[in-house]
């Protein structure tokens, strides 16, 4: 192997797999002498991989923690397990990640080949995930979307009102911002030449225009201050949710994971939740149905009356009467 920079991506493969490795079976797997072999190792460090060498009969190399992260390589069948695992992360909202997810996934589908992409995809159709509540988002939407505020570029998309009415948008998008359960588009509005953010679960059929733009000021320190704090027609009380479940309380806590809530034993089997939140009660409707455990509502009527809205559609589908 002459080629240097491809004997250099082959070693590093060779050192990512959990091992050591001889010197000299470096060497044969590369068709390359001993001293080659250091020599690419010492390259291999000034390009920031923690290389660990150690001496003796059964001495050798492998790659080790560093202080940074370096850039890895991976084969078909790893990237397409990142690219689903990403895919459920960015579209399920888990808390601290969301963003990150998307990122990550925008970038890694930009080099996908087409017929990864495809396998991607397949598996990402067939393999549903549980969120925790609140409409379903596709990643490629996000990744469509990012890759619009990444490349400054304007996009069109369709969107749905609460009403239900649909509308054409034409926007430059500057952020995307997890919260309360959803994601929401910050985009300047070229139509109504105002500031906008859009649920992400309420948007379809995003196309970038590949028109170019320059961003303007927002009216915020940035995209998550403006869906936070920058606006002031949620619309929404703040509710106070009480509800008694029939199951041990570290199992309901562990369910639930990390948010608002308080969860408090009343004895070995029943547990009782409560929380105050500006927020609709759905989310929440849709986690207690999601827990395999009975359960009583004390408060707000809000929380049973969207119940009651799920219960309703259950009967439809099953075609009760």
């Amino acid at each position: 192997m002459t080629d240097t920079p491809a004997r250099l991506l082959r070693l590093l493969s060779l050192l990512q797999t959990p091992r050591e490795w001889p010197g000299s079976e470096l060497a044969e797997r590369l068709g390359v002498t001993d001293r080659t072999v250091r020599r690419d190792i010492d390259r291999l460090r000034e390009l920031g991989y923690p290389v660990e060498a150690t001496l003796g009969a059964t001495g050798g190399y492998r790659l080790v923690a560093g202080a940074a992260m370096p850039p890895l390589l991976v084969d078909d069948d790893e990237a397409v397990a990142i690219a689903i695992g990403l895919r459920a992360a960015a579209g399920s909202a888990i808390a601290g990640i969301e963003e990150a997810s998307v990122r990550a996934l925008t970038k890694l589908e930009q080099v996908l080949p087409a017929k990864l992409r495809r396998r991607v995809r397949v598996l990402g159709i067939a393999t549903v995930t549980p969120g925790p509540g609140g409409d379903p988002i596709d990643p490629e939407v996000l990744t469509t979307l990012a890759a619009a505020i990444t490349n400054r570029e304007r996009v069109r998309f369709a969107y749905r009102s609460e009403a239900g009415a649909e509308t054409r948008r034409n926007v430059e998008p500057v952020g995307l911002v997890p919260y309360r359960h959803r994601w929401y588009l910050v985009a300047f509005d070229i139509d109504r030449d105002d500031w906008r953010s859009f649920r992400v679960d309420r948007l379809t059929r995003p196309q970038p225009t590949g028109a170019r733009f320059t961003p303007r000021a927002l009216p915020a320190d940035d995209p998550a201050a403006y869906v936070t704090g920058g606006r002031t027609d949620w619309g929404l009380p703040t509710l106070h949710f009480d509800v008694t479940i029939h199951a041990p309380a570290d199992n309901i806590a562990r369910r639930l994971g990390v948010g608002p809530g308080c969860v408090t034993a009343l004895d070995d089997h029943t547990c009782r939740l409560t929380m105050d939140h500006e927020d609709s009660p759905e989310w929440l409707a849709a986690r207690l149905t999601d827990l395999g455990a009975e359960f009583d509502v004390r408060e707000p009527p809000e929380l049973r009356a969207e119940l009651a809205k799920l219960r309703a559609r259950i009967d439809r589908s099953l075609g009760a009467r």
